[in-house]
């Protein structure tokens, strides 16, 4: 099992005193993971999702314990230390063993992590009656937003990983490639660097106008734009980079664009600051598009936070008055989208720090023609 502290359980001992220590704050008595980023980041245990019930249950007060599996519980027996693990047997409800070491939760407050699936959660709510159910995000993201030492230097090594398989890819030639061989190729490069779940997109031509399109076996042709989202994980910790390039020489209006995103990403960077709230690193890159007259072609929020998960909090996006602190980890990704035609983003994963932004990847951002 890969864990962000090297083997030890301290750091885990310390992030559930943490939790609980939350919990207290915001006046929640009972904590429930199932299988999660949030889970691995409390336990370092990746729980197998499936049908069969994996649940952490964390008091405000007292010991945790996980509910398993009879099956799955060798893959926790290292965990007995910070854990009361407790398996069930396949005739067995475990609903029914959770609500046994919950206790009686009547009038009580439970918070349940996002990604519990419904099925889960409706057969805990029959077999815990009385309690009042809360979401764990508000708990979760006090802890997983500000990244320790150790995640801050796995991002980093991750991001520099990726950027490393980039400075090599944008070598070699893509036309006449579908986009599913060149985002495969790339995925090799990234996994000859040791990172692992490489992930990405690749979009060209008039596709590279669609921010989340589905590769595919459309052939990159010479004139194209083509947009590659990109990343892996190096022990759990996401990279996430996107770069755009343009096979043979670009005219003009996509020179423009091109520069617009780029500095775009530089007015997002440049306002990273502690205490600025999450809306104005939105706003710094909305406002230098929409100068430019490309304001409606900015489809989606300039960045979102980035560690366990590609997506986490914070999301920064209009209406989110969230400040900023030192060790949170983001993407800064501006891009203009022209339906039909062409796509321009730019992405880096940014940490903000006591004197302001730092880029976590540096891959050339400047503008790549290739064959």
């Amino acid at each position: 099992m890969a864990n962000p502290d090297g083997g030890t359980l301290a750091v885990y001992v310390d992030r559930m005193r943490r939790a609980q220590v939350e919990l207290q704050r915001q006046k929640i008595d009972l904590l429930l993971l199932g299988p999660s980023a949030d889970l691995y980041y409390l336990t370092g245990f990746k729980a197998h999702l499936s049908e069969r019930l994996n649940l952490l249950v964390l008091p405000r007060e007292g010991d945790a314990s996980m509910i398993v599996p009879v099956l799955e519980a060798p893959l926790v027996a290292d965990r007995g230390d910070l854990l009361n693990i407790h398996a069930w047997e396949e005739t067995q409800a475990p609903a029914d063993l959770v609500s046994q070491f919950a206790g009686d939760v009547r009038g009580k407050r439970v918070a349940v992590g996002d990604q519990l699936w419904s099925v889960f959660l409706l057969r805990l709510q029959e077999a815990m009656p009385g309690a009042s159910w809360c979401p764990a995000t508000p708990v979760m993201r006090v802890l997983r937003m500000i990244k320790d030492g150790r995640e801050i230097e796995l991002l980093h090594e991750a991001g520099r990983r990726t950027d490393d398989a980039w400075q090599e890819f944008i070598t070699l030639g893509i036309a006449g490639q579908t986009e599913a061989q060149a985002i495969e190729r790339l995925h090799g490069l990234m996994k000859a660097r040791g990172l692992e779940g490489g992930w990405g997109i690749c979009a060209s031509g008039p596709n590279s106008a669609s921010p989340h399109h589905h590769t595919g076996d459309r052939i990159i042709q010479t004139g194209d734009a083509v947009v590659f989202d990109f990343g892996g994980t190096l022990e759990g910790y996401f990279s996430d980079v996107t770069r755009t390039l343009h096979v043979g020489p670009p005219g003009e209006e996509f020179r423009r664009v091109y520069d617009i995103v780029l500095s775009a990403n530089q007015a997002m960077l440049d306002a990273v600051q502690p205490g600025v709230p999450c809306e104005q690193l939105d706003e710094a890159a909305r406002d230098l598009i929409a100068r430019e007259g490309y304001g409606a072609a900015f489809l989606h929020r300039v960045g979102h936070g980035l560690g366990l998960e590609v997506h986490e909090e914070p999301y920064l996006v209009g209406g989110n008055a969230l400040p900023l602190a030192a060790g949170m980890v983001f993407s800064d990704e501006p891009g203009i989208y022209l339906e039909g035609r062409f796509g321009v983003r730019i992405e880096d994963a940014v940490l903000c720090t006591d004197t302001g932004g730092e880029r976590l990847n540096e891959a050339t951002r400047e503008l790549t023609v290739v064959s």
